[in-house]
């Protein structure tokens, strides 16, 4: 998988560290979180774990973030859950003063005290990148060759919605009164608003059209390219075959994973064209 800039400049990374950059980003949007605190959380787990939920670290730090129970973090089982770690993290990152106009290091290194605070700002190009894609406002700049794990379960339109609940929050299939699990989806907590219905292998997510603008100044295509860069980090996972969005087309295997334009005439330019994501899964 790929994130590139205007400039040509890239970042690689495995199938695992899209998925867990991709709640970080969804995390923190969710939470009115701006872009510049997605990349200090985002350089923060490139340093602490090379965004790989792992396991173990020092003394008993876990996860993404190298949390440790111990020092009050969470239990082993919430550090372990991406999103979890990753709303705990900016929870306390939204605590330091005027964080957003500090170096990426000092603002880092206020939430996680570690040992070697001038670390994370060499990550800073990097995770700034992966921010422009996955908070939507570099459009159509994360690819992936689509390959999947056969042995993953977690697929279908169901692990689909229930990704989408996770990682923007359960109100993400509210407005429709859809069903996660046989158990119906509460009422709205303060998150993105999106709507989801499945047809089949498809997940169709309306994105609103016009000039409104979220909390952190996003508008509405910024966000529906959140969505469908979202999808794509976790095409591989969620077993993914197709997303299109906005006149633009991803499809697994094809040409490296590149967004191409939506054959003009078909339902997914339909439905893209109307201000839609729409994900297709392989099963």
């Amino acid at each position: 998988m790929v994130a590139s800039s205007g400039d040509g400049t890239s970042y690689e990374f495995t199938p695992e560290q899209a998925g867990n950059a991709a709640t970080i980003a969804a995390v923190g949007t969710g939470r009115g979180m701006p872009e510049r605190a997605v990349t200090i959380a985002l350089a923060t787990a490139l340093q602490e774990s090379g965004l790989r939920n792992i396991e173990h670290g020092d003394r008993d730090s876990l996860g993404l973030f190298q949390q440790r129970p111990s020092q009050g973090w969470g239990t082993e089982q919430q550090i372990m859950d991406p999103a979890y770690a990753a709303g705990i993290f900016y929870a306390h990152l939204a605590k330091v003063p005027d964080y957003a106009d500090l170096p990426l290091t000092e603002a880092a290194q206020e939430v996680q005290r570690s040992g070697y605070p001038e670390a994370y700002a060499k990550h800073e190009p990097d995770a700034t990148l992966l921010a422009a894609a996955l908070t939507g406002r570099a459009a159509a700049t994360l690819t992936c060759d689509g390959r999947q794990d056969p042995t993953d379960s977690a697929t279908g339109p169901d692990a689909v919605r229930a990704a989408l609940v996770r990682d923007f929050g359960r109100d993400a299939l509210q407005e429709t009164g859809a069903e996660v699990g046989g158990t119906p989806v509460p009422s709205p907590s303060p998150s993105p608003s999106v709507t989801a219905t499945a047809q089949g292998r498809t997940v169709t997510v309306p994105v609103p059209q016009g000039t409104k603008v979220d909390a952190i100044g996003r508008g509405e295509r910024e966000r529906g390219w959140q969505l469908a860069q979202w999808a794509v980090a976790n095409s591989s996972a969620l077993h993914i075959q197709r997303v299109s969005y906005a006149g633009r087309e991803w499809a697994a295997g094809s040409g490296g994973g590149q967004w191409k334009p939506t054959a003009s005439g078909g339902a997914a330019d339909a439905e893209s064209s109307a201000g839609a994501v729409r994900i297709v899964t392989g099963q």
